[in-house]
């Protein structure tokens, strides 16, 4: 925690568990996945909080916000640099830790410095093409 402190991250409790259920959390979580897991141990915790915090974190560059699901705002908490595989049919991400070379034509860059990229590959992931149910879209 002492890590949010030095970059002027104020700790309530409700951050804290916020910051707890984040620590190690590899599913890309949305705001209401957070708010259930939390609520759990802070039954007055509200959304509204769950948003505050995580926009504070994303300001502070502590977690990304992802624009992969057109129907609820998603967290990373990993911050390192990465791509990710997207499952179309469940939502499931996965962090990709490879890094791809891609070039774009300098006469295509329209002035662009290119200082980074980030790929998302979709795909069908193996519970889904085996049928298993998953969490759906909501």
């Amino acid at each position: 925690m002492e890590k949010y402190r030095k970059i002027g991250f104020k700790l309530t409790p409700q951050r804290i568990a916020i910051l707890d259920y984040l620590e190690g959390n590899n599913e890309h979580p949305s705001a209401e996945d957070i708010y259930k897991a939390v609520s759990e141990r802070f039954p007055t915790m509200s959304y509204a909080t769950v948003y505050n915090t995580m926009d504070a974190l994303a300001e502070k560059k502590c977690v990304v916000e992802l624009n992969i699901d057109t129907h609820k705002k998603r967290f990373d908490p990993d911050v390192r640099p990465h791509n990710h595989l997207i499952c179309t049919k469940c939502s499931q991400v996965v962090d990709v830790f490879e890094k791809y070379s891609l070039d774009i034509p300098k006469e295509q860059r329209q002035g662009f410095e290119i200082t980074g990229n980030l790929i998302e590959f979709y795909g069908v992931c193996i519970k889904c093409k085996n049928g298993f149910p998953k969490k759906t879209k909501e």
